[in-house]
C-alpha cells in the first residue's frame, strides 16, 4: 500500500467514470486515446462473458436451494451445497467483500446504535450463517432528542456499505412453520450500522428497551399496589363481606392488567414497525437476486483493476517497466490524485489477470505492459474464441 493505514480493496468508481479518468490523464493525443478505448471495450467483454458463465454455474449449484425456485425444484441434501457455497466464496473475494468470523459477528452486534433495536439472536438457529461486508466507513444521520428540545443533530456512527447475510435455518420454535428450512437464504443491505447487524438475522427477538421496561413495570406494579391496598381496606373495614365487594377491584385489576398488557404490546408492535421500515428502505435483494447484483459488481471491479494495471505499466512504466510494489505504489496515489479516492490497490490479483491475459510480461522481478497494439491483437483472440465457441446454455 501507499501509505500505512487501513483501505479497502473495492475501487468505488464506474468503469466509464474510471476511462473518462485515464483518457483526460492522457491529454490530446487522440490516437492513443482511441486505443485505449478500444482495449478497455475488449477488455470489458472478456470479462463479461467469464463471469456470464460463472452466473450459470451459480444459478445451477444455487436452484436446489433457492427459496424461491421451491415449488419447481426439490430440496437437495445439505452435502449438495458445497459447490454453490465454494463458487459464492469465490464471488464475494472478486467484488472485494470481506467475510466476518462468528466472533466477529457477536462483537460487532455487541451494542445498538442511536437508531437500532437491540435484539436477542439465538445462533444455535443457523445451519449456516455467513456474513460479508463491505466499505467500513463511517456516515451520519440526523436524530432528534427530547432533552434538547427536538432540535435536530447529526450523529456520527461506523457502518457497512454493503452487507450480504447466508443463511440456511435449522428447525426452531423462533422460526416459522411456513419456513423451509431445507432453502439457502441470501439478502443484500446496503448502509447497516455495524452495531445494529442483529437486526437483519432471522429469529431475532426484540429487545425492549430499557426506559420502555421501566416505564411500564413501574405503571403496573404502582397501578397493582393501589388496587391490592383498597381491596385489603374493604376487607378489613367489613367483617362481613359479600362476594360483590371482592368482585369490584378483582375486575378492576384485570382490567388494569389487560390494559397494561395492551399497550406492552403496542410499544412493542411500533419498534418492530420501526424495523421493517428500516430495511425497507435498506434491502437491495434477495435470493438469487443478490448473485446477480453482486456478479455484476465483481465483474467491474475485475476490470477496473486490470485496466488500472495495464494503464499505468503502459503510459508510466517506460520500456524497463516496474516492480509490483512500485506499480501498487503508483496506481494508489495516482487514483488519490485524480479522483480523491483513498484504496488499496489489489496488486496481487491485477497482475494474475494481466498475465493470463497476455497483458503484461515479466523480466525478472520487473513487469513490462505489452504494447497496445499486441495487447488489443490479444483481447481480440480472446474474444473471438468466445465467438466461435459459443459456452452451451443449461436450461
Amino acid at each position: 500500500m501507499a501509505e500505512d493505514m487501513v483501505r479497502e480493496h473495492f475501487i468505488p468508481i464506474r468503469q466509464r467514470e474510471l476511462l473518462a479518468l485515464l483518457l483526460r490523464d492522457i491529454g490530446g493525443e487522440k490516437a492513443e486515446c482511441d486505443q485505449l478505448r478500444r482495449l478497455h471495450s475488449l477488455l470489458a467483454s472478456v470479462f463479461h462473458h467469464e463471469f456470464h458463465s460463472l452466473l450459470n454455474e451459480l444459478k445451477d449449484h444455487y436452484a436446489p436451494f433457492d427459496p424461491d425456485l421451491g415449488s419447481i425444484h426439490s430440496s437437495a441434501p445439505p452435502a449438495a451445497a458445497e459447490p454453490f457455497l465454494e463458487r459464492f466464496t469465490f464471488l464475494m473475494e472478486r467484488a472485494n467483500f470481506h467475510r466476518l468470523t462468528l466472533d466477529e459477528i457477536k462483537a460487532t452486534a455487541n451494542g445498538v446504535s442511536a437508531w437500532g433495536l437491540n435484539m436477542d439472536v439465538d445462533f444455535g438457529i443457523f445451519e449456516m450463517l455467513e456474513v460479508y461486508v463491505r466499505g467500513d466507513t463511517v456516515g451520519s444521520r440526523p436524530i432528534r432528542h427530547w432533552y434538547r428540545f427536538w432540535r435536530k443533530r447529526e450523529i456520527a456512527f461506523p457502518k457497512f456499505t454493503r452487507l450480504v447475510l447466508l443463511v440456511k435455518l435449522r428447525p426452531s420454535k423462533r422460526v416459522p412453520a411456513e419456513i423451509d428450512t431445507t432453502r439457502i437464504y441470501l439478502k443484500l443491505f446496503k448502509d447497516i450500522p455495524t452495531m445494529d447487524i442483529e437486526m437483519l438475522f432471522p429469529g431475532a427477538y426484540l429487545k425492549m428497551p430499557a426506559f420502555n421496561r421501566v416505564q411500564l413495570g413501574s405503571s403496573l406494579i404502582g397501578s397493582g399496589a393501589w388496587i391490592a391496598y383498597n381491596l385489603l381496606h374493604e376487607i378489613l373495614a367489613i367483617a362481613r363481606f359479600s362476594s360483590n365487594i371482592i368482585l369490584g377491584p378483582a375486575i378492576a385489576l384485570l382490567g388494569y392488567g389487560y390494559k397494561q398488557w395492551y399497550g406492552y404490546q403496542s410499544t412493542r408492535n411500533h419498534f418492530y414497525l420501526r424495523l421493517t421500515q428500516s430495511l425497507f428502505y435498506q434491502t437491495l435483494g434477495s435470493n438469487q437476486t443478490v448473485l446477480s447484483v453482486i456478479l455484476d459488481e465483481a465483474e467491474e471491479q475485475e476490470c477496473r483493476e486490470a485496466i488500472l494495471g495495464y494503464y499505468y505499466l503502459w503510459r508510466h512504466a517506460g520500456a524497463t517497466g516496474w516492480t509490483a510494489a512500485e506499480l501498487d505504489t503508483f496506481v494508489e496515489n495516482d487514483i488519490e490524485r485524480l479522483a480523491g479516492l483513498k484504496v488499496d490497490f489489489e496488486i496481487k490479483d491485477a497482475l494474475s489477470k494481466l498475465e493470463r491475459l497476455k497483458l503484461v510480461r515479466r523480466a525478472g522481478d520487473r513487469l513490462i505492459a505489452e504494447p497496445i497494439d499486441a495487447a488489443i491483437k490479444s483481447l481480440s483472440n480472446a474474444w473471438t474464441a468466445f465467438a466461435i465457441v459459443p459456452e452451451p446454455r443449461t436450461q
